[in-house]
């Protein structure tokens, strides 16, 4: 399985920018896909996702009301649209599916996904 993130850029505060990340390869079952961020000097850092397992959707504190998380399943393609963006939410944005079944699971831990993207830049910044 392969993930192409899309759609980071220079945005100024209070702005908005839309994430994509299409899947393509082997189809398989998707147990969860999920954002998360890493900025500079920082751990990476689980943003939002969705659990297919339990129904569940999960946000970050930080970005609580700010930002929204979808799964087109024609198209094999999440997206993360993030508006109200402040300079905080500066960092590579990477999108994650796993894979694994479960019946217990921490939602933002990295090591609990399967397959990654390679990361795009968002850059919040007047």
């Amino acid at each position: 399985v392969q993930l192409q993130a899309s759609g980071g850029g220079l945005v100024q505060p209070g702005g908005s920018l839309r994430l994509s990340c299409a899947a393509s390869g082997e189809t398989l079952d998707y147990y969860a896909v999920g954002w998360f961020r890493q900025a500079p000097g920082k751990e990476r850092e689980g943003v939002s996702c969705i659990s297919f397992s339990d129904g569940n959707t999960y946000y970050a504190d930080s970005v609580k009301g700010r930002f929204t998380i979808s799964r087109d399943n024609a198209k094999n393609t999440m997206y993360l649209q993030m508006n109200s963006l402040k300079p905080e939410d500066t960092a590579v944005y990477y999108c994650a599916i796993r894979i694994r079944g479960f019946s217990s699971w921490m939602p933002f831990k990295p090591y609990e996904y399967d397959f990654w993207g390679q990361g795009t830049l968002v850059t919040v910044s007047s």
